[in-house]
């Protein structure tokens, strides 16, 4: 059996916290075979709001690590899913 984990990440202050988010995205860059990213952006404005859609492949363990430390980034909000084929 193959499992597809998709991560899902709400950024509420992506001034304050992208530096944090995208070190740890880094860190663990060879775990994230595909990555989404994207806020709102108007003419006036730019959102501070952001969302970022990753798809994982590497050890369930090394997945495990980089969900907690993501979860650990004050601001952001951390939804999993797992398919399994």
């Amino acid at each position: 059996m193959h499992e597809i984990r998709i991560i899902g990440l709400l950024i509420t202050d992506r001034i304050k916290e992208a530096g944090r988010t995208q070190k740890l995205l880094t860190t663990h860059a060879h775990l994230i075979k595909s990555r989404l990213g994207f806020h709102e952006v108007s003419e006036d404005v730019c959102s501070r709001v952001g969302v970022i859609i990753l798809q994982l492949s590497g050890s369930q363990a090394e997945c495990n690590l980089l969900e907690q430390e993501l979860a650990k980034v004050e601001g952001v909000e951390l939804q999993r899913m797992v398919f399994t084929c």
